[in-house]
Order: C-alpha cells, then structure tokens, then sequence
C-alpha cells in the first residue's frame, strides 16, 4: 500500500520530492519498529533485576534486527528509484511529444493565419494585376477635364527632354543620377523580355537597338513607359518591337508586347491654309525634304480659303508633284471666312477611301521623318490619339541679335535649349488620330471661327472618353516663330489667349528682361566703358547651345 501510495504520489511530484519523501518513510518505520523493541527491553528490564545474558549478546540481537529492517528498507528504496527512474523517462518522452505538437500547432496556426492575410489581403501578382487593370496604361480612363491628363516625357539613350510646364524649367536634359539607373533598368529589363524566348543561335537584342522611349508616372499606379526597338528580325526598316512595362512601386513587369509594323501605314496630312504663301512654299519644300525624299508614305491634303492666292497654291502643289513625280496631294477649297476647324473637318471628311490616320497641321510646323513613325506608333485605331508637345521657337531676331550673330538658316535654327524656345505645353493644335475616331466624337465645333479655341475642345472630347490620350514631348516636331496679330474682333478669352501665346513666342525670360531693361544698360555701358567687365549678353548667360554658368546641374543636353 505504501509503495503503491508512493508511486501515485511519485507520478504527481517531482522527482526531489519522491525522494525526500520516501527517506522520510523510511525513518519512520525504522523508529517506530526500534522504538517498540525498546519499550518491551527497558520493561524486562524493569522486571528482572539481574539477566544471565550478558549486554553484548542483546546488542548483538538488536544490531541483527536492525540490520535486517534496513536491508528491507533498502530493497524497497531501490525499488522505488527503479520506478521513479522509469517514470521520469516516461515522462521526458511525453514532454518531447508534448513540444513537438506545440510547435506543430505553432506552425499550423502561423500557416493558417498567412493563409488569412492571403486570403484578406491580394497577392504581389494579383495586387500587380488589379494596378493595371485601374491604370490608363493599356486603355484610356475617362475623366472630367484635360487638367486631368498626365503627359509623357520622351527620352533617349543621352537625352530627356522635359514636359514640365513653366518659365525657367530645362527643356532638355542629360540623364543623370537616379534618372539615369531608371533609364538603365528599364533598358535591361525590356531586353531581357526581347531576347527571353531566343536561342544561342539568335541574334540578340542590344542596347544599340533601343530608339526612345517616354513615361509618365501616375501618383495612385506607378510609372509607365513605352519602349520602341528596331526589329533585328525584319528585312526592312519600318518595323519595330514595343515593349510596354510598368514599375507599380514595386518590380518591373512585362505588360504586353506587341510587334509594330509601319510599313503600309499612310498618314493624310491635312493643312489649313489663307493667303501666307511665303510660308506655304517653305511648307513644301520642307514637305518634298521629309515626305518625297524620306517616308513617302504621306497624302497630303490642303484646305485653302477664299480665291485669293489660289491660282499660286495650286502652282506650287502641280509643280512639286510633276517634278519629283508624286502624286499623294490634293486641293480642297471653300469660298469662306477662315476657321481652322472648319478647314479641317472638311479635310478629314473628303477622304472617301475608308479608314485613315490623320496628322492635322499648320503651315508654320516643321516636323521630321521621326515624328512621323512616332504619329504611327502611338496611335491606334479605337484605342489611342496622339497630342504631340511641340517646341515653339522664338523670335529668331531676339534670340540671336542680342547676341551680336547673324540669324542662321531654318535648318540651323532647330535647335532644342531654354533660350531658342519652349515646350508649348498649352497647346493641341497637332495631333495624330484615326478618322473615324475624330468622327466618333463628332470632330470639330465648326462654329468657332478666328484664332483658336477649336483644337482645345477637340483635345477636351477625346479626354472625356475612354481613348487613351498620348500626350508628350517630341523633339521632331518645331513650330516656326511668325510675327502675331491679335484681332481685336475676337472674344475676350480667344483674344487673352492669342495675346499670351504672342507674348510666349516672342522671347526668353531674360532675353524679355534685356529688351524691357535696354536703356538701363545701355547707361550702365557708359559707365562702365572702361571697366574689362561688360555686362553679360543673353549668349553669356544662356545661348542657343549653352547653359547658364550657375545653373549647370543637371546638365542641358
């Protein structure tokens, strides 16, 4: 029974305890028994007054039967260490088994709780794939006003050319720092992309392949860019590979590549026009520069009013087409006012042979082979319009005068710095579409007549739709500065706009501030005639191919 006590009690308390407890056991059965056979000893003692044993033979006695208990003791101590040890054992095993499910459990619950946030919250992939669904990367968003609309910036390999709107902001710029590891990284990741699923045998895509490319970045999305290669597998040169990623604050990811093929795209140029023929016959010489000896993939439409001047357009358009053979033009004439909407919406709407890619011009635009593929590439039918930013040059008799130069010749003149034009970011007079996209939205409001405030509202149907609006800069596309008259017929707001953008034209925040300032430093001249220190001309501070001394980062390309 003691024993059995002992082991329940062994199972419940620790091992120091079972130990303690089975001596103190121990002694008190070795007392009470000894203790008993004392008690009958000092009775017989009391009773018989002498013994004839002597005290060494009952010493002896007694020793034996207290050995013989202790040797009991013993066996039952060991006995129970045998069943303690046992037990232990039993119970190191059940505390191993014990932590292993806890940190099974541990594990299963950690599991189910990252399940739950999975569950909750949306993946890398998925959360990549829900920004590009809410990004205006692969379709347009229709919004409530043409502030809305984010532009994109064009680059280069060694140039940016900045979009940002604003007096003293470059206009181009070399890319450096962080710009330029985010050009580098794009460049390695879309090339990766290109060359991807190609063999050991396939010639590689390389960075001397890449063209341009411009981005944008949306603040709720991530950046944007649209990347155009030469396609080193086409036998001919107008065929190109796009390639369309996107940084959603996190990783780049392939968002859809498409091969982009040029070679049977025509584009019906359509040109208003009224008197100004001056400016029409350099229009057609740079037209047979460009189109004639270049693309030749351009229909050119023009669109003249009234009789005056006519038997000279008409001239000028059978002598280009008789003498470098080339017969894509035509003459359109309205016995009206002049009304640039009206003139191009009769344009677009004489094209009777289907479907077409419009370029709606001015007769002051100079623009390039380039910009021509751009207007191909960057608009697509249903889906896409193109609102090219153009460089607006100014006064060339500002600009280089105040320089003491020579004014170049108009080739010489295209010349992409803060001091030789801007970025005219106000305005949406050029632009590439589809026609049956510009008729989709019912064109132009032909009642508008005079300067301007026709192409705004264009510019304004098309941002009120789904179209994706490709807005940036474009180094191939110049405005020719001509001198400006405001007519006072016009209404306040068309009349506060033609006096802006004549002021905008004419001149430089500095080259304006030399004009206002002149007699203030022609008197300082004066006085300082003998003093080597002059007064620094417009070219010191900023020329046509310089920059600004204290203004040299980062550098303007």
């Amino acid at each position: 029974m003691i024993i059995i006590t002992m082991y329940r009690v062994g199972q419940q308390m620790p091992r120091v305890l079972v130990l303690l407890f089975s001596l103190c056991m121990m002694t008190m059965l070795f007392v009470a028994k000894f203790g008993l056979y004392l008690d009958g000893q000092f009775r017989n003692e009391g009773n018989l007054e002498f013994s004839s044993k002597q005290p060494s033979d009952i010493d002896d006695e007694i020793h034996k039967k207290y050995k013989t208990e202790v040797n009991l003791l013993q066996e039952k101590i060991r006995h129970l260490e045998s069943i303690l040890e046992t037990t232990d054992k039993k119970a190191q095993n059940l505390s191993n088994q014990i932590s292993h499910q806890t940190l099974m459990i541990r594990s299963l619950q950690e599991y189910r709780n990252s399940t739950e946030l999975q569950k909750a919250a949306p993946s890398s992939s998925s959360n990549y794939s829900s920004k590009v669904k809410t990004a205006e990367i692969l379709h347009g968003v229709a919004l409530k006003s043409e502030y809305e609309i984010i532009p994109f910036t064009k680059f280069t390999l060694n140039k940016i050319f900045l979009v940002e709107p604003g007096l003293g902001k470059r206009v181009v710029e070399k890319p450096i720092g962080y710009k330029k590891k985010d050009i580098l990284n794009v460049l390695s990741f879309a090339l990766n992309e290109l060359n991807g699923n190609r063999t050991t045998k396939d010639k590689k895509f390389v960075v001397e392949d890449f063209i341009e490319g411009m981005y944008r970045t949306e603040p709720l999305t991530g950046t944007q860019y649209e990347l155009y290669f030469r396609d080193i597998d086409a036998p001919h040169k107008h065929t190109y590979r796009k390639i369309t990623v996107m940084r959603p604050f996190d990783v780049l990811h392939s968002v859809r590549h498409e091969l982009k093929n040029t070679t049977k795209s025509w584009i019906n140029l359509i040109l208003p026009l009224k008197g100004r023929i001056d400016a029409f016959r350099q229009f057609m010489n740079r037209f047979v520069k460009t189109v004639i000896y270049q693309d030749r993939r351009v229909y050119l439409t023009v669109v003249y009013f009234g009789q005056e001047d006519l038997n000279t357009v008409k001239e000028i358009m059978t002598s280009t087409a008789k003498e470098h053979k080339y017969k894509h033009m035509k003459l359109v004439t309205l016995k009206e006012e002049f009304s640039r909407g009206r003139g191009l919406q009769v344009g677009v709407l004489s094209w009777k042979s289907g479907d077409v890619l419009l370029f709606l011009c001015d007769v002051d635009i100079v623009f390039s082979s380039d910009f021509l593929e751009r207007c191909r590439v960057n608009t697509e039918q249903g889906r896409r319009v193109y609102y090219p930013i153009v460089f607006s040059l100014y006064n060339p008799s500002v600009v280089y005068s105040l320089q003491d130069m020579v004014i170049p010749n108009e080739r010489e003149q295209l010349v992409i710095s803060r001091s030789t034009g801007f970025w005219r970011d106000f305005g949406y007079g050029m632009t590439c579409q589809y026609r049956s996209d510009f008729k989709s939205v019912n064109g132009f409001d032909e009642y508008i007549s005079g300067w301007g405030g026709e192409d705004v509202f264009l510019y304004q149907k098309y941002v009120r739709t789904d179209f994706m609006v490709i807005r940036a800069t474009d180094p191939g596309l110049f405005h020719l500065w001509h001198e400006k008259t405001c007519d006072p017929k016009l209404n306040s707001m068309q009349y506060q706009s033609c006096i802006r953008s004549k002021a905008l034209n004419e001149a430089s925040h500095d080259q304006l501030g030399l004009l206002a300032f002149k007699d203030e430093i022609n008197a300082h001249k004066k006085l300082t005639k003998n003093n080597t220190m002059a007064i620094p001309t417009i070219g010191s501070m900023d020329g046509p191919n310089g920059a600004r001394n204290m203004d040299q980062y980062p550098p303007e390309a």
